[in-house]
Formats: structure tokens, sequence, C-alpha cells
């Protein structure tokens, strides 16, 4: 373990031997991070927070601190962040609240660019991008693979469903369904993101199904539950990609962009 002398490591967090603190640093009693994280200079990690393995965290980032809910009377809520996460310099991500779970959760792979927020109670996926100062509020679900473009604001309760992107300075209010790209204050839905279903390797055909599942939701002026049933009725809904993309809109409880 490789701890610089001006860190401020508690005797009762738990690193594993691999682990690197950089100068600085503070990391609290109940802390726990996993093998080959580094810790660079300046960061504090508080609270119940775990952190897995081959984590880089830069400086002056916040981790596991104390949530910004004013119900919030200093329970022992936890944060739990997952393997092979970047999280960059001065970005905040707050532990949870017993007014939901109690926990925050971060999966996989993320990258969290600089000055993010990630609010209390918030489950992320894995594959995530969150560009410069994108924010998520509190409860905020966000599945894989999402791209969040700087200063996008995400409202409480939302859910960002996997494989979607939201343009530079996005707010979001509403949810927003599997596939879709969404810009603009208020954000509203500017098509599919065909690109990125490319780099995941959909093929042509789930594509076509896709952009034909949109334009049913979207362009043909029905309203949502008569979209919705045409598409369930459709042969293209046996693609589990549609499925997914139908299931996305019938489990929101906010209403979608649309």
């Amino acid at each position: 373990m490789t701890i610089h002398p001006t860190a401020l490591v508690d005797p009762k967090a738990e690193l594993d031997s691999s682990v690197e603190v950089g100068p600085f640093s503070v990391i609290g009693p109940h802390v726990k991070i996993g093998a080959g994280s580094v810790i660079k200079s300046h960061v504090v990690i508080n609270g119940h927070t775990t952190i897995g393995c081959h984590n880089e965290i830069y400086q002056f980032a916040s981790i596991g601190e104390a949530n910004q809910d004013k119900k919030y009377k200093g329970e022992p809520t936890k944060l739990i962040i997952g393997n092979h996460n970047s999280i960059r310099e001065n970005a905040t991500i707050h532990r949870g609240t017993v007014q939901d779970n109690g926990l925050t959760q971060i999966g996989d792979h993320n990258l969290f660019m600089a000055s993010t927020h990630t609010g209390h109670d918030c489950i992320v996926g894995n594959n995530n991008i969150f560009a410069n100062y994108a924010a998520l509020a509190g409860h905020v679900k966000v599945g894989d693979f999402v791209i969040l473009g700087g200063y996008t604001g995400i409202h409480q309760f939302c859910q960002v469903n996997s494989y979607s992107m939201c343009g530079m300075g996005s707010m979001v209010a509403k949810d927003v369904p599997q596939f879709m790209m969404v810009s603009g204050s208020p954000a509203k839905a500017h098509g599919m993101n065909f690109e990125g279903m490319r780099r995941r390797g959909l093929s042509p055909e789930v594509i076509k199904a896709l952009r034909k599942a949109y334009k049913t939701i979207y362009l043909k002026g029905m309203t949502l539950e008569q979209a919705l049933t045409e598409l369930e009725g459709s042969a293209i809904y046996d693609i589990p990609e549609v499925t997914n993309f139908v299931l996305s809109i019938r489990r929101s409880e906010r209403g979608i962009v649309r």
C-alpha cells in the first residue's frame, strides 16, 4: 500500500494492500477500497462507502459525503461504487437517505468528468459517460451506455434508460426512454441514438425496427397509449430491443420526454 505521508487515512478504514493514496487526501473510518484503486491528491472519501477495484479518483473529488437533503439526520446510509470507474476532478457523489433505500450505487466502467454531481439515492449502471458539470438530483436512475452532455441536469426521480443520450445543457424533467436522444430546456426528443446503436453492434434489421417504433411513438400523432398498443400488437414487438423500448415507456411513472 502506498499512502503519502500527508494523507489522513483512518486506522479503521479497509484498504487493499495495492491501493495508492495521494497527498492530503482524507479517508474516513467506514471506507473500504478494493485492489488497484488509485486515490489522487486532495480527495475526501467519507461515510459508509465501499469502492471496488481499479478505480481512479482524481484531486478534489468528494465521495460518500453527507447528502444535501435537509431531511438527512446523519443516518449510516451507504455509497457503493463498482470497478474500473474514473471519477475526475471536483466530482461529488453523495450517500443515500433513509427516505429511499439508504443507498447510492454506481456500477462499473463509468466516466464521471470534472465537476459532475451524483445526488443521494441515485442508481447508475455501467459504461456511462457524464460530461463536465452534468448533475443528477436525488433518486435518479441511469441505465447502461448513457451519455449526458455537459451541463445536463436530471430532475429528481427521473429515469434515463440505457443507450440514450442527453445533449449539452439539457434540462430533463421526465423519463428518457431507451435509445432516445433528447436535448433542450426543457428537454425534447430529437430522434434515436442510432450512432450509439451501431457502436454497440446492433444489426441493421434491429435498427430499422427501432426506427419504426420511434415513428409510431413520436411522429404518428397518436396518444401515447394508442401508439404503445399499436406497437405491442405489431410483428416488431417480438424483437427484444423494441420490447425494451416499449417497456421503458410503460414503466415510466413521471411520463416521458416526448
